[in-house]
């Protein structure tokens, strides 16, 4: 009973026979895998535009029912990718016979951990970051304040921005949350496109026995992750530019690593020990960003500090229903990628 990861090729059950790790000589339908490049472009087009284009050009809201459902679906999407894709995944290629015996057992979780800490130090450095150029500039308004005279209610509104920012760092989130918002967005985003090129090449290697099971799931993956990320995207306060920028990224990389799987179809061994450290390092750390995104990007920031702390009854229900939903689809496609 064997099954597909990366190009490696995972057997559970029967009698325990000793394998090549060298490359093995399989079948690949080629214009059937650049067929199935183009339908995954636009799978992953549909998915990550929609939402951001619906809320900018319709009268579709954020706060919505309809987006809070898309929003939590999209986190239990994250959550489960996360755990049950990237983990496990990575445990199954670090459990590999072409790596031997690892000298230490707990590798997979070691990067997970690195993922989680890289991804709370980018924020925690935006933030400061942020902070300081905020506080630099209320001293700055503050001095030309006293120095110039200012009339009726802008001065007091100037001044009393100053005091605020001065006293209570609430304020600098509120003045400053389109850099912040543009740095979770980043982080998310760079968790997504870093394993979403494997799986790209992942598809394309997998043998023509296998690759009807994995382009289905992969399309699945796709629309539903896609979905994930235009949620965050389209209620971030950034600029539409960088939303395009953002969407664009994440419609085109699995198509490259569609791409690069083609063109280095001959050559790729999924057994090799290199090749199984590269993407057992990539999914496990990737795991991790996106286990910092899904629990507090978007669950913990929504659900305890947000906007459904006070939500009405509809609402919870809504966003927990969809948040169950997001979190047992995933994981049920787990069972075939």
């Amino acid at each position: 009973n064997c099954h597909f990861h990366a190009g490696v090729e995972h057997c559970v059950g029967g009698a325990k026979s000793s394998r090549s790790c060298a490359g093995t000589k399989r079948d690949y339908n080629i214009p059937l895998r650049i067929g199935a490049l183009f339908i995954v472009l636009l799978t992953s087009a549909l998915a990550i535009f929609s939402p951001v284009l619906l809320t900018r050009f319709t009268r579709l809201s954020t706060s919505g029912v309809i987006f809070i459902i898309v929003k939590n679906f999209g986190a239990g999407v994250v959550i489960s990718t996360a755990l049950i894709h990237l983990m496990t995944h990575a445990t199954l290629l670090f459990a590999s016979e072409c790596l031997g015996h690892l000298q230490y057992e707990g590798v997979v979780a070691a990067f997970v951990m690195a993922g989680i800490f890289l991804s709370f130090l980018i924020e925690y450095a935006g933030w400061r970051l942020v902070a300081h150029r905020q506080q630099k500039h209320s001293v700055s308004e503050s001095s030309s304040t006293k120095s110039a005279p200012s009339s009726g209610k802008a001065a007091d509104e100037e001044i009393a921005v100053a005091v605020m920012e001065k006293d209570d760092g609430s304020s600098i989130f509120v003045a400053n949350r389109r850099k912040l918002d543009a740095i979770s967005v980043l982080v998310m985003e760079c968790g997504i496109l870093f394993h979403s090129i494997f799986i790209g090449i992942t598809c394309v290697v997998t043998p023509d026995s296998g690759f009807g099971q994995i382009f289905a799931v992969i399309i699945f993956h796709q629309m539903f992750e896609g979905l994930a990320l235009a949620a965050r995207i389209a209620d971030a306060d950034i600029s539409f530019k960088v939303k395009m920028i953002c969407c664009s990224g994440f419609m085109f990389i699995t198509p490259l690593g569609m791409g690069i799987g083609i063109g280095v179809l001959n050559q790729f061994n999924g057994n090799d020990p290199t090749t199984i450290w590269t993407i057992g390092i990539f999914d496990s750390v990737s795991a991790g960003i996106l286990l910092w995104v899904g629990l507090v990007e978007l669950l913990a920031s929504s659900w305890l500090w947000g906007d459904m702390r006070r939500a009405s009854g509809l609402r919870v229900f809504a966003g927990l229903g969809a948040l169950v939903a997001g979190l047992v689809i995933m994981s049920v496609l787990g069972k075939w990628a």
